[in-house]
């Protein structure tokens, strides 16, 4: 196969034979939607939520690259699964960015133990639910869009709006009373990811749960957690090209026929349907690449912690600006274009094919590449860093 998987890597090689499984029935999962309460249950039991945890908090001390692999190998055959597994390390590194000592002991080392799964319930865009302060905690009403994993997360990063407007941001047990999952989620991809709503109707927070404050300045540091959703989100895209051009090879090599006109038997004998196998798996590669690169700035800038440099993290996010950018045009290219060449009969809902496209349109319309090229330019031109901020 033109991807294989690094198996040498043990992680790796745990998150192919779960892709495998995942692949028996993603097909059919897509068309459902839902919670993939089976999946999360072998994923749990693999032990890759804890896979990237560092050691002292007994996690197993994962590499970015690693981690960034085993989305792009899930995303291979199921988008969703690969943005759950991926978005569980968002709010993961939030504590470690800005979490206390305790916070910390508590949380990593619990998540480590019991491979608990995170998402989030914070959409910053979406200002729907406030706080009011009680003696112990706060008290929150209203509601949050996009609360990706929310329906099969053991804890649940929420945030809110005080009095005067400033967002703040807690870690609460999911299945706390006064959270109310919609399950609403009705996107024409990543079907299975529970994108939707989450209402608070009187939860109460306690203030042991608040992640630090709004008055702590954002550091080069703290911001590599918008670095790390750009990267996840990169490595979905890609892995769903390269999903989608493995099972269109397949199906060429198996199903297609020669066109009336071509003058061949075989269709893959056809030289146009050779050059266009060529030109997808080349961006594919490319994208490949580019996509490693930046996952390997993303591990050196993370590995300096908190003394890592305004200029180092504006290099990581040059790159990994780069490769989402990249990503995004390559995967809704190639989840496209090979309908083509696999032909008419390949366009039907039992072959599935269709889901690549969806799980990435979905996706890059969260991400405007526009927005990424123009600070690729900008930095190109001036040397100017992309200033930390949502989505940079």
């Amino acid at each position: 196969m033109p991807f294989e998987t690094d198996v040498d890597d043990a992680l790796l090689a745990k998150a192919t034979e779960l892709r495998r499984t995942f692949h028996l029935d993603a097909i059919e999962r897509d068309k459902q939607g839902g919670r993939p309460v089976e999946q999360i249950r072998l994923l749990k039991e693999s032990g890759l939520p804890s896979a990237q945890i560092a050691r002292e908090y007994n996690g197993q001390g994962a590499s970015w690259l690693t981690i960034l692999r085993i989305v792009r190998e899930f995303a291979k055959t199921d988008g969703s699964l690969a943005h759950l597994f991926g978005y569980h390390h968002l709010p993961l590194n939030l504590i470690l960015f800005r979490g206390s000592v305790a916070q910390k002991e508590k949380w990593l080392t619990g998540s480590a133990a019991g491979n608990w799964i995170w998402s989030n319930s914070g959409n910053a865009m979406s200002k729907t639910s406030a706080g009011e302060k009680t003696p112990t905690g706060w008290l929150i009403n209203g509601s949050r869009p996009f609360s990706s994993g929310s329906h099969i997360a053991d804890y649940i990063q929420i945030s809110w709006e005080n009095a005067d407007g400033a967002r703040l941001t807690a870690a609460v047990p999911a299945d706390r009373e006064g959270i109310v999952i919609e399950n609403d989620w009705d996107g024409i991809g990543q079907r299975q990811t529970g994108s939707g709503t989450v209402r608070f109707v009187n939860l109460q927070v306690h203030d042991d749960e608040l992640i630090s404050s709004p008055d702590v300045p954002l550091t080069p540091y703290s911001s590599l957690t918008s670095l790390l959703q750009q990267s996840v989100l990169l490595n979905v895209f890609v892995g769903s090209a390269q999903g989608i051009l493995e099972e269109g090879r397949s199906y060429a090599t198996a199903n297609s026929r020669p066109w009336i006109y071509s003058g061949v038997e075989r269709h893959v004998d056809d030289p146009w349907i050779k050059r266009q196998y060529g030109d997808l798996y080349i961006r594919t590669l490319a994208a490949t690449e580019l996509a490693d690169k930046a996952a390997r700035s993303l591990g050196a800038a993370y590995a300096q912690g908190p003394s890592l440099s305004a200029a180092d993290r504006g290099a990581a996010a040059i790159d990994i600006a780069t490769a989402n950018v990249y990503a995004g045009e390559v995967g809704l290219a190639v989840s496209s274009e090979v309908f083509e060449v696999m032909g008419a009969r390949s366009a039907t809902n039992a072959n599935g094919f269709d889901r690549f496209w969806r799980n990435v349109r979905t996706h890059t319309l969260h991400n405007p590449a526009e927005y990424k090229k123009r600070s690729v330019g900008t930095w190109l031109l001036t040397g100017e860093f992309p200033v930390p901020a949502m989505y940079r």
